[in-house]
């Protein structure tokens, strides 16, 4: 019987990070202040650390993983490599069927990976306070167990939907001593200026990173902390990637397509880069970011410089973007309701690089509950999007006879959002395909550039 898991040691944990900027044809494109001219890395002083800031304008191919973050990321990597057997006869499919388990994680998700390193970084440069913002809460427990590891305040803006949807993810940051305000909060000059406009208002990503983004600005001992997007975060999570040749190297095997979630990017950054450079040294393998119908950045998305944030607080960055007031809705995968992209897998894609399809919300809960019937783990409502698209392909192999190996980023367990479980069951989730005339009404508020 071939192999279900496939492990590695601890000491395979990953000695650098593998930064994709080296091996893209193209230099990125850089972040503009407000009068449309391109800005240096001392625009940033004012919330990020040195550190992270050089991270992010490198382009070398490899940067050392300091020793403390690698001793503190032996606490659940190497993360296991799993063989979907039961999954593949449920399928009927020739294909196989590979899958990274991310959920072993205190947190339950990837993004530990980058919350590890930027608490040592801000550590390290003697901040006492960290400011960030959450979707479905995975990102927000995960900086908060990264602070209390390197004794920092974390106080987490939670988008309100998902702040009502999630409340034992709420437990999980205060367990770990985060203050969690719902977003938009009466905490800051952005949001009271929301509230005032709407008290019911569900929240988005972009305005809790406009709350955060100003609480970091206006206080010298506290910087922001990002968990997707910019080119730091997905550098550090590539350990992901690394790990994973590793893994297929072990049993003899390489994949044909990599599936992964999309939001901001880091989840499909951090799987799919470190293939990307076999792909740049000729390596056959093609890489598709999965996002929602309701928030298609990519897909029905304009490549274009706008900001991070809903106030435009942030630099101008130049990626697939929806308009920075997009208003997504309630979908249960919180951490996908993004009006934008990381600009390098924006630029990725845009140069025909990768891939990237929709998927609508019912059809990944109907992938989620197969898997789960199947393999046993109850996925994250963000992980079901690239398991849809495998399972997918793997039909199609079934069509066609191809026996391709197919390979997603099971990015995080589902535990704490059987709520949105719940609601499938009773049918009371639908689907929500944007329609185009209101991405086009927000999409005329781009900011002018040039």
């Amino acid at each position: 019987m071939p192999q279900t898991k496939i492990l590695l040691d601890e000491s395979d944990i990953p000695t650098h990070w593998y930064n994709v900027v080296a091996d893209m044809p193209n230099p990125p494109t850089p972040p503009l202040g407000p009068d449309g001219k391109p800005i240096g890395p001392e625009a940033l002083t004012a919330i990020f650390p040195m550190a992270l800031i050089e991270q992010e304008v490198s382009a070398q191919r490899w940067i050392p993983i300091p020793e403390p973050v690698r001793e503190a990321l032996r606490m659940y990597r190497p993360s296991p490599l799993f063989r979907a057997h039961k999954l593949e006869a449920a399928l009927g499919t020739p294909a196989k069927i590979y899958y990274k388990y991310e959920g072993v994680s205190p947190a339950g998700s990837h993004k530990v990976n980058t919350a590890i390193p930027q608490a040592y970084y801000n550590k390290q440069a003697g901040i006492k306070r960290l400011a960030t913002e959450t979707g479905a809460g995975q990102w927000g427990s995960s900086i908060a167990l990264a602070g209390q590891m390197f004794g920092l305040e974390v106080r987490v803006f939670m988008v309100r939907v998902s702040y009502d949807q999630k409340p034992f993810r709420r437990s999980m940051m205060q367990t770990w001593g985060g203050q969690v305000f719902a977003s938009p909060s009466m905490e800051t000059n952005t949001g009271r200026a929301i509230l005032a406009k709407d008290p019911n208002n569900q929240g988005s990503l972009g305005m809790a990173i406009s709350e955060a983004v100003e609480e970091a600005a206006s206080r010298a001992d506290t910087n922001y902390a990002l968990g997707s997007v910019l080119n730091h975060v997905l550098l550090h999570q590539t350990i992901i990637g690394q790990e994973a040749q590793k893994q297929f190297a072990k049993v003899g095997d390489y994949p044909d397509m990599i599936f992964a979630p999309c939001g901001g990017g880091s989840n499909f950054g951090g799987v799919a880069f470190p293939f990307f450079a076999d792909k740049a040294a000729g390596k056959n393998v093609r890489l598709v970011a999965v996002e929602p119908t309701s928030c298609p950045s990519l897909t029905k998305g304009t490549y274009a410089y706008d900001f991070g944030d809903t106030a435009g607080f942030t630099p101008l960055m130049k990626m697939y973007t929806l308009g920075h007031d997009f208003m997504p809705p309630g979908i249960h995968a919180g951490g996908l309701r993004y009006h934008g992209d990381s600009p390098l897998v924006s630029q990725l894609y845009h140069e025909g690089l990768i891939e990237a399809v929709s998927v609508a919300q019912l059809a990944t809960f109907a992938a989620g509950v197969q898997f789960a019937r199947t393999e046993g783990i109850i996925p994250a409502p963000e992980s079901n999007h690239a398991i849809s698209a495998c399972i997918d392909e793997a039909l199609r192999c079934k069509e066609s006879g191809e026996a391709k190996t197919l390979f997603f980023n099971l990015s995080g367990h589902g535990h704490f959002d059987m709520a949105s479980y719940d609601k499938y069951f009773a049918g009371e989730l639908d689907d929500f395909h944007y329609p185009d005339s209101a991405i086009q009404a927000s999409l005329a508020n781009l900011p002018k550039v040039g």
